[in-house]
């Protein structure tokens, strides 16, 4: 790892991000959708776009990679002096998202390759299901580093950022048969992060962090030791949601994410659409732009705020 260059690269992301008295504003968008944001993406107070690409997309078949998709959008955003941001995804949220290569499922040594898992979309709403790539098998894990690694050497300095999905996963543990456990997916995701930082020497990494499966409150230390990793290797944190001062994740990462302020490269916080379905319970209105900013400042120490383009205030001209 070329140190000297990486740890030069991380004070300008800092200091920049120190210089801002608000946070930087990105949108939040899905593969191909960007000639629909144009208008949004043009304005002055946003800074780039966070684009989610999945694995299906990006590999076609083993070690055949296809990133003609990332490829057209930096060229778009570029042109607009614009920054992307990726986020490379190996969880989905639908049943019918089996969003992974072919050959993850097919053959033997994978295991299915993905496993079904269930998904909170929001307030009031009713439990989706969907899917995860199994990590914790290292077949899987080594293909999945493979699409970092190879990603990193077309496009580290090129995108400002790439950031890894959630923790939070939802699985059926009683009835596994493909080697799950959490030591063993929290190990994997700490292996992931670590593989992602040395690959990108030039461009931010960033990891979400929201919940992990069989911990509440710390108490398998997932949470902090995760976040003192990120601290020790020059990783950014950041989570898929800011709902200020929600309980459950007031029992998970969002503390962390107070006591380490200022000790991360970058913080980046996503406001997507399951946010907008919360509704302050002193208000009884849902959460204001001001309510989410201040929170994700002040609390929680982001420096980079990903939003869905259905937030109201992007709506608004």
């Amino acid at each position: 790892m070329r140190l000297t260059s990486l740890a030069a690269a991380l004070c300008l992301s800092l200091s920049a991000f120190a210089a801002q008295a608000e946070p930087v504003n990105f949108l939040f968008a899905s593969s191909g959708e960007l000639a629909t944001l144009h208008d949004k993406l043009a304005r002055s107070d946003i800074a780039g776009v966070q684009v989610v690409y999945n694995w299906k997309n990006l590999e076609k078949g083993k070690g055949e990679y296809d990133f003609s998709a990332i490829e057209a959008d930096l060229a778009y955003v570029q042109k607009m002096d614009k920054k992307l941001f990726i986020q490379i995804q190996d969880r989905f949220f639908e049943p019918t998202a089996k969003n992974v290569p072919a050959y993850l499922m097919t053959a033997p040594e994978y295991k299915g390759g993905i496993v079904p898992q269930v998904d909170n979309p929001g307030q009031g709403k009713a439990p989706a299901m969907g899917w995860v790539a199994q990590q914790w098998n290292p077949a899987v894990q080594k293909r999945y580093q493979a699409l970092l690694k190879a990603l990193a050497a077309r496009f580290d300095g090129k995108v400002y950022g790439v950031n890894l999905p959630e923790t939070a996963i939802d699985i059926d543990q009683k009835h596994d048969k493909t080697g799950f456990s959490c030591d063993r997916y929290f190990n994997a995701e700490v292996q992931n992060m670590q593989v992602a930082r040395s690959a990108f020497q030039k461009s931010l990494v960033v990891q979400y962090v929201n919940f992990w499966p069989c911990e509440w409150d710390n108490d398998h230390q997932y949470m902090s030791r995760l976040f003192a990793f990120a601290a020790n290797n020059h990783i950014g944190l950041g989570g898929p949601d800011v709902v200020p001062y929600k309980k459950g994740q007031m029992k998970n990462a969002y503390p962390f994410f107070n006591r380490y302020k200022g000790k991360l490269p970058v913080v980046a916080m996503a406001i997507q659409e399951p946010t907008l379905t919360y509704t302050n319970p002193k208000t009884h209105k849902p959460f204001s732009k001001q309510e989410i900013t201040d929170f994700a400042t002040s609390y929680l120490g982001a420096g980079l705020l990903f939003w869905t383009p259905e937030t109201p205030w992007l709506k608004q001209h």
